[in-house]
């Protein structure tokens, strides 16, 4: 059975999944009124060389849920503007659909619009796990996305002192430090699902982590409260914005695209993030 996946988890999925169909409760919600979106500009100033690069550009999107919780209209403007952007590196950090595999299809022709110079990279998140990771593995390799999962990848010159790495999602997936190459003396740019993945990462070397996973929580009340963060034991701690580890480590948690359990979100407006990092 995959991890994280019981009888609760099955059973809700499957209810949710009778009630709500293929397409019809995102449908109504992008007719009552049009999905927000945002592109949050983000620079990080880095204590290691990129290489010869004086600037690394990453587009970074999460939590696309394709399927009938998520206006396609919210993936597609956020694959517009990702392509937009002119990223060198764009990173995708997982829960590409919510209940159903199949579903991942609707994300082919938006993904085919997103390139990079220095390529586009994604890992699995929980959803993908249970929904069924080889049919939404297959769909990302179909659109030009490479898989990160558990490994490592040094960019090409002028970058080449820039290592990216990828662990498997915390909760559901079967995250391996042990497989990607760690470097303390490369600037280090890790990609995750949630922030629970830097459990998994320990005191490895890097400078920056991509996350998604929480939605913000999705629905947040006046003054700020989330009342229902979804399941990691750092959601909470780390619920969305910029954050400052320790040893100079940063991280940026996105409140992704799409919905999950609710076809709307009261709060947390669906985004994507452009990080410019910036060399010493």
């Amino acid at each position: 059975m995959i991890r994280n996946f019981g009888w609760w988890r099955r059973t809700s999925e499957s209810l949710q999944a009778a009630v709500f169909g293929d397409a019809w409760p995102a449908a109504l919600v992008a007719r009552m009124w049009r999905p927000p979106f945002r592109v949050w500009h983000e620079r990080i100033e880095l204590q290691k060389p990129l290489g010869t690069a004086a600037r690394l550009r990453i587009g970074f999107a999460s939590d696309f849920h394709a399927g009938p919780l998520t206006p396609p209209e919210s993936i597609e403007s956020a694959c517009r503007a990702l392509a937009d952007a002119c990223p060198d590196l764009v990173l995708l950090g997982g829960d590409f659909v919510s209940l159903a595999a199949r579903h991942a299809s609707r994300l082919l022709a938006p993904l085919q619009g997103v390139t990079a110079p220095l390529g586009v990279f994604a890992v699995l998140g929980n959803h993908d796990h249970w929904a069924g990771a080889a049919e939404v593995v297959e769909v990302l390799r179909q659109a030009g996305v490479s898989l990160l999962t558990n490994r490592s990848h040094r960019l090409a010159s002028p970058y080449h002192n820039t290592l990216l790495v990828g662990l498997d999602d915390h909760i559901s997936g079967q995250p391996d430090p042990a497989g990607p190459e760690w470097d303390e003396t490369s600037a280090t740019v890790l990609l995750l699902h949630q922030p629970s993945g830097l459990l998994d990462a320990g005191n490895r070397p890097f400078d920056l982590a991509f996350a998604g996973h929480t939605h913000g929580g999705q629905i947040v009340l006046p003054g700020g409260f989330a009342p229902v963060v979804p399941q990691g034991a750092l959601s909470r701690r780390y619920l969305a914005g910029r954050y400052c580890l320790d040893a100079g480590r940063h991280l940026l948690v996105s409140v992704g695209l799409g919905n999950s359990g609710l076809p709307l979100r009261l709060g947390p407006v669906p985004e994507i993030i452009i990080c410019d990092l910036a060399a010493p």
